[in-house]
């Protein structure tokens, strides 16, 4: 198993919500897609901000503790059908469960307590990106997206000379966001 960190989120251009988890020993990264709710979860355990009111995974780890178990470790074990798995191990008393959960669940809960997070080395090895990988990856999202901003702004001229106005605003709204994402 290699022991990893939470290296950041993000958002997708699809507007689907990631976490990037890096080895701590490597350079090896591995992005999983979670859910909106859970970036925002995992967000407010990174900053170590308090809701008002117990959310889920808060509420989950209060059970816990009245129950006299902890988290010991978080594991993302499995990637099948473009799907990953996870397990938590929770220990209470001297008996050790495994819990089977989605990796955004158990990466929300692992943040709020400082648990370690690991990967198998398999998943690992099928979903991480290197870094020189992440690069290449990178400098081809600046090309595409260079080369949308060139459309969007031909077709918005072209809009403009036709006095198509209500196309026109919305094109210049998508080349606003895009703009912003670069």
């Amino acid at each position: 198993m290699i022991e990893v960190k939470i290296n950041g989120l993000f958002l997708t251009q699809s507007q689907s919500s990631g976490v990037i988890l890096k080895e701590i020993e490597g350079d090896k990264t591995l992005p999983i897609i979670i859910g909106e709710y859970e970036a925002q979860s995992i967000a407010l355990g990174l900053e170590n901000i308090a809701p008002p009111r117990p959310i889920t995974h808060d509420l989950l780890l209060s059970m816990l503790d009245s129950l006299a178990a902890q988290i010991e470790r978080v594991i993302i074990s499995d990637l099948r059908n473009n799907t990953y798995y996870a397990i938590i191990q929770v220990r209470r008393k001297s008996k050790l469960y495994e819990i089977d959960a989605r990796p955004s669940d158990a990466i929300a809960l692992a943040v709020r307590q400082s648990i370690q997070i690991f990967v198998e080395d398999d998943v690992m090895n099928k979903g991480s990106y290197s870094a020189e990988e992440l690069q290449d990856i990178e400098e081809r999202q600046i090309d595409t997206n260079q080369d949308r901003l060139a459309r969007l702004k031909d077709e918005l001229q072209q809009a403009v000379e036709k006095e198509e106005y209500e196309k026109a605003a919305q094109l210049r709204d998508d080349i606003k966001k895009l703009e912003s994402r670069q």
